[in-house]
Protein backbone atom coordinates (compact mmCIF):
# COMPACT_ATOMS: atom_id res chain seq x y z
CA UNK A 1 0.00 0.00 0.00
CA UNK A 2 2.87 2.42 0.90
CA UNK A 3 4.40 1.28 -2.72
CA UNK A 4 1.03 2.31 -4.87
CA UNK A 5 0.98 6.05 -3.45
CA UNK A 6 3.93 6.15 -5.25
CA UNK A 7 2.79 4.90 -8.68
CA UNK A 8 1.91 8.05 -10.27
CA UNK A 9 5.41 9.47 -9.56
CA UNK A 10 7.21 6.42 -10.93
CA UNK A 11 4.85 6.35 -14.14
CA UNK A 12 5.49 10.26 -14.32
CA UNK A 13 9.28 9.85 -14.15
CA UNK A 14 9.17 7.11 -16.36
CA UNK A 15 7.55 8.84 -19.10
CA UNK A 16 9.69 11.79 -18.56
CA UNK A 17 12.43 9.52 -19.61
CA UNK A 18 11.22 8.38 -22.58
CA UNK A 19 10.07 11.70 -23.41
CA UNK A 20 13.80 13.45 -23.09
CA UNK A 21 15.21 10.25 -24.81
CA UNK A 22 12.82 10.44 -28.07
CA UNK A 23 12.98 14.25 -28.35
CA UNK A 24 16.57 13.97 -28.01
CA UNK A 25 16.76 11.89 -30.66
CA UNK A 26 14.52 14.53 -32.57
CA UNK A 27 17.45 17.54 -31.84
CA UNK A 28 20.04 15.07 -33.23
CA UNK A 29 18.79 14.24 -36.42
CA UNK A 30 17.59 18.41 -36.38
CA UNK A 31 20.78 19.74 -35.79
CA UNK A 32 22.71 17.19 -38.04
CA UNK A 33 20.23 17.32 -41.13
CA UNK A 34 18.14 20.44 -41.43
CA UNK A 35 19.40 23.16 -39.07
CA UNK A 36 22.18 24.30 -41.17
CA UNK A 37 20.45 23.98 -45.18
CA UNK A 38 17.12 25.33 -44.63
CA UNK A 39 16.85 28.67 -46.46
CA UNK A 40 16.95 30.99 -43.18
CA UNK A 41 18.88 28.61 -40.63
CA UNK A 42 16.83 29.15 -37.77
CA UNK A 43 18.97 29.99 -34.10
CA UNK A 44 19.54 29.27 -30.65
CA UNK A 45 15.52 29.74 -29.49
CA UNK A 46 14.01 28.92 -32.87
CA UNK A 47 15.81 25.68 -32.66
CA UNK A 48 14.61 25.33 -29.11
CA UNK A 49 11.14 26.24 -30.11
CA UNK A 50 10.69 23.54 -32.77
CA UNK A 51 11.99 20.63 -30.32
CA UNK A 52 9.31 21.64 -28.03
CA UNK A 53 6.88 21.56 -30.56
CA UNK A 54 8.00 18.05 -31.41
CA UNK A 55 8.25 16.87 -27.47
CA UNK A 56 4.52 18.35 -26.82
CA UNK A 57 3.45 16.28 -30.54
CA UNK A 58 4.71 13.36 -28.84
CA UNK A 59 3.34 13.69 -25.94
CA UNK A 60 0.00 14.15 -27.26
CA UNK A 61 -0.04 11.19 -29.40
CA UNK A 62 0.85 9.10 -26.90
CA UNK A 63 -1.52 10.64 -24.55
CA UNK A 64 -4.12 10.33 -27.42
CA UNK A 65 -3.55 6.17 -27.99
CA UNK A 66 -2.48 5.56 -24.12
CA UNK A 67 1.03 5.09 -24.80
CA UNK A 68 2.42 5.99 -21.58
CA UNK A 69 0.25 3.54 -19.47
CA UNK A 70 3.02 1.42 -18.44
CA UNK A 71 1.55 -2.03 -16.07
CA UNK A 72 -1.77 -0.54 -17.51
CA UNK A 73 -1.70 -2.27 -20.87
CA UNK A 74 0.15 -5.11 -22.09
CA UNK A 75 3.25 -5.06 -23.91
CA UNK A 76 2.14 -5.57 -27.71
CA UNK A 77 -0.43 -2.98 -26.72
CA UNK A 78 2.04 -0.76 -25.46
CA UNK A 79 4.09 -1.39 -28.51
CA UNK A 80 1.17 -0.90 -31.14
CA UNK A 81 0.12 2.21 -29.16
CA UNK A 82 3.61 3.95 -29.42
CA UNK A 83 4.25 2.48 -33.08
CA UNK A 84 1.30 4.59 -34.12
CA UNK A 85 2.48 7.55 -32.78
CA UNK A 86 5.61 7.48 -33.46
CA UNK A 87 5.01 7.22 -37.46
CA UNK A 88 1.90 10.14 -36.79
CA UNK A 89 4.57 12.04 -34.99
CA UNK A 90 7.25 11.43 -37.46
CA UNK A 91 5.02 12.41 -40.62
CA UNK A 92 4.11 15.74 -39.26
CA UNK A 93 7.38 16.66 -38.04
CA UNK A 94 8.69 16.05 -41.13
CA UNK A 95 5.92 18.34 -43.12
CA UNK A 96 7.05 20.79 -40.55
CA UNK A 97 10.64 20.86 -41.39
CA UNK A 98 10.00 20.68 -45.19
CA UNK A 99 6.99 23.84 -44.53
CA UNK A 100 9.53 25.38 -42.77
CA UNK A 101 12.41 24.58 -45.40
CA UNK A 102 10.04 25.65 -48.09
CA UNK A 103 10.85 22.74 -50.37
CA UNK A 104 10.68 18.44 -49.33
CA UNK A 105 13.44 18.37 -47.49
CA UNK A 106 15.39 14.88 -47.10
CA UNK A 107 13.74 12.23 -46.07
CA UNK A 108 16.03 10.00 -45.21
CA UNK A 109 16.78 11.15 -41.87
CA UNK A 110 13.29 11.14 -40.62
CA UNK A 111 13.20 7.90 -41.87
CA UNK A 112 16.06 6.69 -40.15
CA UNK A 113 14.86 8.29 -37.15
CA UNK A 114 11.68 6.43 -37.21
CA UNK A 115 13.55 2.88 -37.14
CA UNK A 116 15.43 4.51 -34.62
CA UNK A 117 12.40 5.66 -32.10
CA UNK A 118 10.89 1.97 -32.88
CA UNK A 119 13.86 0.54 -31.07
CA UNK A 120 14.23 3.04 -27.95
CA UNK A 121 10.15 2.31 -27.33
CA UNK A 122 10.78 -1.44 -27.74
CA UNK A 123 13.27 -1.28 -25.28
CA UNK A 124 11.65 1.30 -22.89
CA UNK A 125 8.75 -1.06 -23.17
CA UNK A 126 9.91 -3.82 -22.11
CA UNK A 127 13.07 -2.75 -19.54
CA UNK A 128 10.17 -0.37 -17.52
CA UNK A 129 7.98 -3.43 -17.96
CA UNK A 130 10.02 -5.54 -15.99
CA UNK A 131 10.97 -2.67 -13.45
CA UNK A 132 7.40 -2.10 -12.74
CA UNK A 133 6.98 -5.73 -12.39
CA UNK A 134 9.62 -6.11 -9.32
CA UNK A 135 8.14 -2.83 -7.65
CA UNK A 136 4.41 -3.63 -7.78
CA UNK A 137 3.87 -7.54 -8.26
CA UNK A 138 0.79 -9.15 -9.38
CA UNK A 139 -1.79 -8.43 -6.88
CA UNK A 140 -3.35 -11.69 -4.78
CA UNK A 141 -7.06 -10.94 -5.34
CA UNK A 142 -10.36 -12.72 -3.94
CA UNK A 143 -13.69 -12.41 -6.17
CA UNK A 144 -17.29 -12.37 -4.58
CA UNK A 145 -19.72 -13.37 -6.64
CA UNK A 146 -23.29 -13.91 -6.74
CA UNK A 147 -25.94 -16.41 -7.85
CA UNK A 148 -23.92 -16.34 -11.63
CA UNK A 149 -20.89 -17.62 -12.81
CA UNK A 150 -18.05 -15.26 -12.71
CA UNK A 151 -15.85 -17.39 -14.98
CA UNK A 152 -15.96 -15.03 -18.19
CA UNK A 153 -14.53 -12.34 -15.71
CA UNK A 154 -12.13 -14.73 -13.84
CA UNK A 155 -10.73 -15.86 -17.42
CA UNK A 156 -10.60 -12.46 -18.67
CA UNK A 157 -8.59 -11.41 -15.51
CA UNK A 158 -6.47 -14.43 -15.58
CA UNK A 159 -4.74 -13.15 -18.87
CA UNK A 160 -2.89 -10.33 -17.21
CA UNK A 161 -0.93 -12.42 -14.90
CA UNK A 162 1.56 -9.63 -14.47
CA UNK A 163 -1.42 -7.74 -13.23
CA UNK A 164 -3.60 -10.00 -11.27
CA UNK A 165 -3.61 -13.24 -9.34
CA UNK A 166 -6.56 -14.70 -8.07
CA UNK A 167 -6.48 -16.60 -5.45
CA UNK A 168 -10.17 -17.47 -4.24
CA UNK A 169 -13.51 -17.20 -4.71
CA UNK A 170 -16.51 -16.76 -2.36
CA UNK A 171 -20.04 -16.77 -3.00
CA UNK A 172 -22.17 -14.02 -1.55
CA UNK A 173 -24.25 -16.69 0.56
CA UNK A 174 -21.41 -17.32 3.01
CA UNK A 175 -21.74 -15.64 6.30
CA UNK A 176 -20.92 -11.82 6.28
CA UNK A 177 -17.99 -12.47 8.37
CA UNK A 178 -16.23 -14.98 6.75
CA UNK A 179 -16.62 -13.31 3.94
CA UNK A 180 -15.18 -10.23 5.48
CA UNK A 181 -12.40 -12.56 7.25
CA UNK A 182 -11.45 -13.47 3.54
CA UNK A 183 -11.02 -10.12 2.13
CA UNK A 184 -8.83 -8.95 4.59
CA UNK A 185 -6.47 -11.80 3.64
CA UNK A 186 -5.77 -10.24 0.21
CA UNK A 187 -4.73 -7.05 -1.60
CA UNK A 188 -8.20 -6.73 -3.24
CA UNK A 189 -11.75 -7.69 -4.28
CA UNK A 190 -12.95 -8.30 -7.05
CA UNK A 191 -17.02 -7.67 -6.78
CA UNK A 192 -19.00 -9.27 -9.13
CA UNK A 193 -22.87 -9.74 -10.14
CA UNK A 194 -24.05 -9.13 -6.44
CA UNK A 195 -27.29 -7.77 -5.53
CA UNK A 196 -26.62 -3.42 -4.19
CA UNK A 197 -27.78 -3.14 -1.21
CA UNK A 198 -25.18 -5.81 -0.55
CA UNK A 199 -22.06 -4.57 -2.66
CA UNK A 200 -22.69 -1.47 -0.87
CA UNK A 201 -22.06 -3.20 2.43
CA UNK A 202 -19.06 -4.85 1.20
CA UNK A 203 -17.61 -1.86 -0.63
CA UNK A 204 -18.06 0.30 2.33
CA UNK A 205 -16.04 -2.26 4.28
CA UNK A 206 -13.06 -2.18 1.93
CA UNK A 207 -12.81 1.47 1.99
CA UNK A 208 -12.93 1.09 5.73
CA UNK A 209 -10.07 -1.20 5.27
CA UNK A 210 -8.22 0.49 2.72
CA UNK A 211 -9.09 -2.56 0.39
CA UNK A 212 -8.83 -2.03 -3.58
CA UNK A 213 -12.33 -3.24 -5.04
CA UNK A 214 -12.72 -3.87 -8.76
CA UNK A 215 -16.26 -3.45 -9.44
CA UNK A 216 -18.52 -4.83 -12.30
CA UNK A 217 -20.57 -1.79 -12.80
CA UNK A 218 -24.59 -1.98 -13.25
CA UNK A 219 -25.64 0.16 -16.26
CA UNK A 220 -27.40 2.49 -13.07
CA UNK A 221 -23.96 2.85 -12.40
CA UNK A 222 -22.83 3.96 -15.45
CA UNK A 223 -25.91 6.24 -15.57
CA UNK A 224 -24.62 8.34 -12.06
CA UNK A 225 -21.07 8.33 -13.15
CA UNK A 226 -22.53 10.74 -15.87
CA UNK A 227 -23.94 13.09 -13.09
CA UNK A 228 -23.62 16.33 -12.12
CA UNK A 229 -22.73 17.48 -8.31
CA UNK A 230 -25.08 20.10 -7.27
CA UNK A 231 -26.03 21.45 -4.27
CA UNK A 232 -29.37 22.33 -2.90
CA UNK A 233 -28.66 24.67 0.44
CA UNK A 234 -26.73 22.41 2.22
CA UNK A 235 -27.77 19.04 0.84
CA UNK A 236 -25.25 17.33 -1.94
CA UNK A 237 -27.30 15.70 -4.76
CA UNK A 238 -26.31 13.86 -8.07
CA UNK A 239 -28.00 15.63 -11.46
CA UNK A 240 -29.01 13.16 -13.77
CA UNK A 241 -29.90 15.13 -16.72
CA UNK A 242 -30.88 11.56 -18.69
CA UNK A 243 -31.50 13.30 -22.31
CA UNK A 244 -28.33 12.52 -24.23
CA UNK A 245 -26.23 15.08 -25.68
CA UNK A 246 -27.08 19.22 -25.00
CA UNK A 247 -27.48 21.68 -27.98
CA UNK A 248 -23.97 22.64 -28.32
CA UNK A 249 -22.93 19.04 -28.14
CA UNK A 250 -25.35 18.25 -31.08
CA UNK A 251 -24.33 21.28 -32.73
CA UNK A 252 -21.03 20.81 -32.42
CA UNK A 253 -20.88 17.32 -33.49
CA UNK A 254 -23.14 17.82 -36.60
CA UNK A 255 -20.79 20.35 -37.49
CA UNK A 256 -18.06 17.77 -37.28
CA UNK A 257 -19.25 15.03 -38.66
CA UNK A 258 -20.17 16.93 -42.18
CA UNK A 259 -16.40 18.12 -42.45
CA UNK A 260 -14.84 15.24 -41.30
CA UNK A 261 -17.01 12.82 -43.93
CA UNK A 262 -16.44 15.00 -46.74
CA UNK A 263 -12.73 15.42 -46.08
CA UNK A 264 -12.92 11.40 -45.97
CA UNK A 265 -14.68 10.97 -49.19
CA UNK A 266 -12.69 12.87 -51.15
CA UNK A 267 -9.49 11.43 -50.00
CA UNK A 268 -10.60 7.94 -49.87
CA UNK A 269 -12.57 7.67 -53.47
CA UNK A 270 -9.65 6.31 -55.06
CA UNK A 271 -9.49 3.25 -52.34
CA UNK A 272 -12.99 3.12 -52.19
CA UNK A 273 -12.87 2.82 -56.00
CA UNK A 274 -10.84 -0.12 -55.79
CA UNK A 275 -12.82 -1.94 -53.46
CA UNK A 276 -15.69 -1.82 -55.33
CA UNK A 277 -13.89 -3.18 -58.17
CA UNK A 278 -13.11 -6.15 -55.72
CA UNK A 279 -16.14 -6.70 -54.69
CA UNK A 280 -17.72 -6.82 -58.08
CA UNK A 281 -14.95 -8.98 -60.07
CA UNK A 282 -15.08 -11.76 -57.39
CA UNK A 283 -18.67 -12.95 -58.05
CA UNK A 284 -20.03 -10.49 -59.93
CA UNK A 285 -22.40 -9.46 -57.40
CA UNK A 286 -23.82 -6.17 -56.12
CA UNK A 287 -21.13 -3.85 -54.86
CA UNK A 288 -23.11 -2.53 -52.08
CA UNK A 289 -25.48 -3.66 -49.16
CA UNK A 290 -28.00 -1.98 -47.53
CA UNK A 291 -29.84 -3.15 -44.52
CA UNK A 292 -32.59 -1.49 -42.62
CA UNK A 293 -30.63 -0.15 -38.94
CA UNK A 294 -31.70 2.51 -35.96
CA UNK A 295 -30.35 5.19 -34.86
CA UNK A 296 -31.68 8.32 -32.52
CA UNK A 297 -34.91 7.74 -30.93
CA UNK A 298 -35.10 4.63 -32.59
CA UNK A 299 -35.34 6.17 -36.09
CA UNK A 300 -35.03 3.54 -38.70
CA UNK A 301 -32.86 4.11 -41.94
CA UNK A 302 -30.65 2.65 -44.20
CA UNK A 303 -27.23 1.68 -43.87
CA UNK A 304 -24.60 0.94 -46.16
CA UNK A 305 -22.00 -1.03 -47.08
CA UNK A 306 -19.25 -2.56 -49.10
CA UNK A 307 -21.13 -6.28 -49.53
CA UNK A 308 -19.00 -8.63 -47.90
CA UNK A 309 -20.98 -11.72 -47.63
CA UNK A 310 -22.38 -14.16 -50.42
CA UNK A 311 -24.93 -12.87 -51.97
CA UNK A 312 -28.61 -13.48 -50.42
CA UNK A 313 -26.84 -14.20 -47.51
CA UNK A 314 -30.19 -14.08 -45.51
CA UNK A 315 -32.45 -15.00 -48.20
CA UNK A 316 -34.56 -17.51 -45.87
CA UNK A 317 -35.13 -14.09 -44.14
CA UNK A 318 -33.86 -14.57 -40.33
CA UNK A 319 -31.86 -12.08 -39.38
CA UNK A 320 -28.30 -13.83 -38.47
CA UNK A 321 -25.75 -12.71 -36.44
CA UNK A 322 -22.02 -12.98 -38.02
CA UNK A 323 -19.86 -14.86 -36.00
CA UNK A 324 -15.56 -14.24 -36.65
CA UNK A 325 -15.36 -17.46 -38.86
CA UNK A 326 -18.73 -17.33 -40.84
CA UNK A 327 -19.36 -19.15 -44.27
CA UNK A 328 -20.80 -16.66 -45.80
CA UNK A 329 -18.12 -14.23 -45.77
CA UNK A 330 -15.90 -13.78 -49.02
CA UNK A 331 -12.03 -13.76 -49.10
CA UNK A 332 -12.63 -10.14 -50.00
CA UNK A 333 -15.29 -9.70 -47.54
CA UNK A 334 -12.99 -11.42 -44.76
CA UNK A 335 -10.39 -8.76 -45.97
CA UNK A 336 -12.28 -5.63 -45.81
CA UNK A 337 -14.43 -6.51 -42.44
CA UNK A 338 -10.52 -7.26 -41.01
CA UNK A 339 -9.10 -3.48 -42.24
CA UNK A 340 -12.88 -2.17 -41.71
CA UNK A 341 -13.02 -1.14 -45.40
CA UNK A 342 -16.51 -2.88 -45.89
CA UNK A 343 -17.96 0.77 -43.46
CA UNK A 344 -16.88 3.08 -45.61
CA UNK A 345 -19.93 3.63 -47.82
CA UNK A 346 -21.60 4.87 -44.31
CA UNK A 347 -19.63 8.34 -45.00
CA UNK A 348 -22.82 8.88 -47.32
CA UNK A 349 -25.29 8.50 -44.37
CA UNK A 350 -23.18 10.19 -42.18
CA UNK A 351 -23.26 13.06 -44.35
CA UNK A 352 -26.93 12.78 -44.55
CA UNK A 353 -27.35 13.15 -41.28
CA UNK A 354 -28.89 9.68 -40.52
CA UNK A 355 -25.54 8.52 -38.62
CA UNK A 356 -22.55 10.48 -36.70
CA UNK A 357 -18.78 9.34 -36.91
CA UNK A 358 -18.50 8.40 -33.35
CA UNK A 359 -21.45 6.56 -31.59
CA UNK A 360 -22.71 3.50 -30.55
CA UNK A 361 -23.28 0.89 -33.77
CA UNK A 362 -26.28 0.75 -35.24
CA UNK A 363 -28.48 -2.23 -34.59
CA UNK A 364 -31.12 -3.91 -36.53
CA UNK A 365 -34.99 -3.36 -35.51
CA UNK A 366 -35.54 -7.23 -34.80
CA UNK A 367 -32.23 -8.14 -32.86
CA UNK A 368 -32.76 -4.51 -30.89
CA UNK A 369 -36.01 -6.15 -30.21
CA UNK A 370 -34.53 -9.33 -29.52
CA UNK A 371 -32.34 -7.73 -27.24
CA UNK A 372 -34.92 -6.18 -25.31
CA UNK A 373 -36.27 -9.49 -24.20
CA UNK A 374 -33.13 -9.84 -22.36
CA UNK A 375 -31.71 -6.25 -21.29
CA UNK A 376 -34.86 -3.78 -21.63
CA UNK A 377 -32.12 -1.43 -20.99
CA UNK A 378 -30.73 -2.04 -24.48
CA UNK A 379 -32.87 1.33 -25.80
CA UNK A 380 -31.26 3.13 -24.21
CA UNK A 381 -28.24 3.51 -26.32
CA UNK A 382 -30.86 5.40 -28.63
CA UNK A 383 -30.08 8.41 -27.06
CA UNK A 384 -27.41 9.62 -29.53
CA UNK A 385 -26.86 8.79 -33.59
CA UNK A 386 -25.58 5.89 -34.65
CA UNK A 387 -21.59 6.18 -35.24
CA UNK A 388 -19.43 4.42 -37.60
CA UNK A 389 -16.88 3.72 -34.75
CA UNK A 390 -17.40 3.92 -31.17
CA UNK A 391 -16.17 3.50 -27.81
CA UNK A 392 -17.48 -0.75 -27.72
CA UNK A 393 -15.49 -1.09 -30.93
CA UNK A 394 -12.25 0.21 -30.09
CA UNK A 395 -12.06 -0.93 -26.62
CA UNK A 396 -14.15 -4.35 -26.97
CA UNK A 397 -13.32 -7.37 -29.05
CA UNK A 398 -15.01 -8.87 -31.32
CA UNK A 399 -17.28 -11.38 -29.92
CA UNK A 400 -17.59 -9.14 -26.67
CA UNK A 401 -21.10 -9.97 -25.44
CA UNK A 402 -23.64 -7.43 -25.86
CA UNK A 403 -24.26 -6.77 -22.43
CA UNK A 404 -20.82 -5.55 -22.13
CA UNK A 405 -20.88 -3.90 -25.44
CA UNK A 406 -24.05 -1.70 -23.96
CA UNK A 407 -22.15 -0.72 -21.14
CA UNK A 408 -19.61 1.01 -22.84
CA UNK A 409 -21.80 2.44 -25.10
CA UNK A 410 -23.80 4.16 -22.06
CA UNK A 411 -20.13 4.77 -21.00
CA UNK A 412 -19.40 7.10 -24.08
CA UNK A 413 -23.26 8.56 -23.75
CA UNK A 414 -23.07 9.43 -20.19
CA UNK A 415 -19.38 10.83 -20.35
CA UNK A 416 -19.60 12.23 -23.80
CA UNK A 417 -16.97 15.30 -24.85
CA UNK A 418 -15.45 16.58 -28.67
CA UNK A 419 -11.94 15.24 -26.74
CA UNK A 420 -13.38 11.86 -26.35
CA UNK A 421 -14.58 11.99 -30.13
CA UNK A 422 -11.05 12.56 -31.19
CA UNK A 423 -9.41 9.99 -29.04
CA UNK A 424 -11.81 7.44 -30.27
CA UNK A 425 -11.11 8.11 -33.83
CA UNK A 426 -7.23 8.00 -33.28
CA UNK A 427 -7.79 4.89 -31.43
CA UNK A 428 -9.84 3.10 -34.68
CA UNK A 429 -6.75 3.77 -36.62
CA UNK A 430 -4.91 1.59 -34.12
CA UNK A 431 -7.95 -1.32 -34.24
CA UNK A 432 -7.71 -1.41 -38.22
CA UNK A 433 -4.12 -1.83 -37.64
CA UNK A 434 -3.82 -4.14 -35.16
CA UNK A 435 -7.14 -5.86 -34.46
CA UNK A 436 -8.00 -7.51 -30.93
CA UNK A 437 -8.11 -10.71 -29.90
CA UNK A 438 -11.32 -12.18 -29.81
CA UNK A 439 -12.08 -13.63 -26.25
CA UNK A 440 -12.43 -17.33 -27.54
CA UNK A 441 -9.26 -17.42 -29.14
CA UNK A 442 -7.32 -15.42 -26.39
CA UNK A 443 -9.25 -18.43 -23.71
CA UNK A 444 -7.83 -21.01 -26.24
CA UNK A 445 -11.10 -21.97 -27.57
CA UNK A 446 -12.96 -21.38 -24.05
CA UNK A 447 -15.63 -19.45 -25.02
CA UNK A 448 -15.97 -16.36 -22.63
CA UNK A 449 -19.35 -14.42 -23.47
CA UNK A 450 -22.01 -14.16 -21.02
CA UNK A 451 -25.46 -13.71 -22.39
CA UNK A 452 -26.88 -13.22 -19.11
CA UNK A 453 -27.32 -10.47 -17.60
CA UNK A 454 -26.47 -9.35 -14.06
CA UNK A 455 -29.34 -7.81 -11.43
CA UNK A 456 -29.49 -4.44 -12.05
CA UNK A 457 -31.38 -3.83 -8.61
Amino acid sequence: MKRDKFKRLISFVLTLILLGILTGAFAFVWYKYYSETIVLPYYRRGNWVLIGIYCILVWLFFKAYDGFKVGYLKKTDMLYSQLISMVCVDVVAYFLISLIGRDFMRVTPMIILLFADLGIISLWTVITGRIYFLIYPPRRLIILYGSRNAASLVLKMSRRVDKYMICESVSISEPPEKIKELILKYEGVIICDIPAEERNYYLKFCFENSIRSYIAPKISDIIIRGADNIRLFDTPLLLCRNYGLDFEQRLLKRTFDIIFSLILLILLSPIMLVTAISVKLYDGGPVFYKQKRLTINGKEFYIYKFRSMIADAEKSGTPQLASENDPRITPVGRFLRKVRLDELPQLLNILKGEMSVVGPRPERPELTELYKQEMPEFVFRLKVKAGLTGYAQVTGAYDTSPHDKLKMDLMYIENYSFRMDLQIILMTIKTMLFPPESNAKSDEGVITENTEREDDI
